[in-house]
């Protein structure tokens, strides 16, 4: 929290306060007891300090002199410095999160985050990538079985980014046609992959990725350079880059984009969102609903081909 201090010490510039001891402690719940994932907690704690800042300005030095009123003005300073509905909304449920922690530690009787309410925010459409262009990327990976692979399982099972390259091989079930996946929360989820994948990753699991392991054995999907250690989060968006540009794509194309193309082509394609929710590892349906915002051409040609009265 604020100076980066530990608990008892004091920096040059500001003091570790009880506030700072119970964000840190929330922290340190969120980490061991609910297993959120290293960016999610960097977020949070980014977040927190933020909010922490403000109230330790306010002369609220500890979580139990904190009072809606004073989160309420926090809430619309957050507005009047010109910030996101979005960012918002984050930095909400992160401090709701942790003043709800508090009550169920008996650190409070009283929630004072409790009456706050979410700023409205639009759903965010995911920018489309369509078939033609999965299609040239497919065409422009094909030179490289490793990226070939990668894109495949992006596209063609949905997997996060950082799911794809923390996959094992004994993951990656080739005769049952399934992968199995640690998403968020350390939640294991297990993926149907269709024959073109199937073949796909075979074909690399056979020749190129055992021709990386120069170091010897790695049971990683993707290795890391020279065979040692795992494709980093970060290689996996150069190497995306690189192919985007190569098949003409005229925009920056991330891993989430291929997630994104997944799960539009499915619901498009007629598959149930509670289907598409499972194989995304979506807790909430909510979030999965934002796929079903299809184009008007679609649904012209949805409506063209299957109503009575077309």
């Amino acid at each position: 929290m604020p100076g980066m201090t530990s608990p008892g010490q004091v920096s040059e510039e500001v003091a570790y306060t009880e506030l700072d001891a119970q964000l840190d402690a929330y922290l340190t719940h969120l980490r061991v007891e609910r297993s959120l994932a290293a960016n999610t907690l960097e977020a949070y704690g980014r977040d927190l300090a933020d909010f922490a800042g403000v109230m330790i300005d306010r002369g609220r030095a500890d979580a139990r002199a904190v009072t809606s009123a004073d989160l309420s003005e926090w809430l619309q300073g957050l507005a009047k410095a010109g910030l996101a509905a979005t960012t918002q909304k984050r930095m909400l449920v992160a401090v709701r999160g942790f003043f709800r922690h508090l009550v169920r530690r008996q650190v409070l009787e009283a929630d004072p985050a409790a009456l706050l309410r979410l700023p409205k925010v639009g759903k965010r459409l995911p920018e489309g990538v369509s078939h033609p262009e999965v299609e040239a990327l497919l065409e422009a990976a094909r030179a490289k079985p490793r990226d070939l692979a990668l894109v495949v399982l992006l596209y063609g099972a949905g997997v996060r980014v950082s799911e794809a390259v923390s996959l094992d091989v004994g993951g990656v079930h080739l005769d049952a046609g399934l992968v199995r996946v640690v998403g968020k929360g350390s939640k294991e989820r297990v993926v149907p992959i269709g024959e073109p994948v199937i073949q796909v990753l075979r074909a690399y699991m056979a020749e190129d990725r055992k021709a990386r392991l120069k170091d010897g054995p790695n049971d990683a999907l993707f290795p890391g350079q020279g065979g040692r250690g795992r494709l980093t989060r970060q290689a996996a968006f150069v190497i995306l880059r690189r192919l985007a540009r190569a098949a003409g794509i005229p925009r920056d194309l991330s891993p989430h984009k291929l997630r994104h193309a997944f799960a539009t082509h499915l619901v498009q394609g007629g598959a149930d969102l509670r289907s598409v929710q499972v194989m995304l590892g979506h807790a909430d349906l909510r979030t999965t609903e934002i796929y079903t915002h299809v184009d008007d051409a679609h649904l012209r040609r949805t409506y063209d081909a299957h109503h009575p009265r077309r």
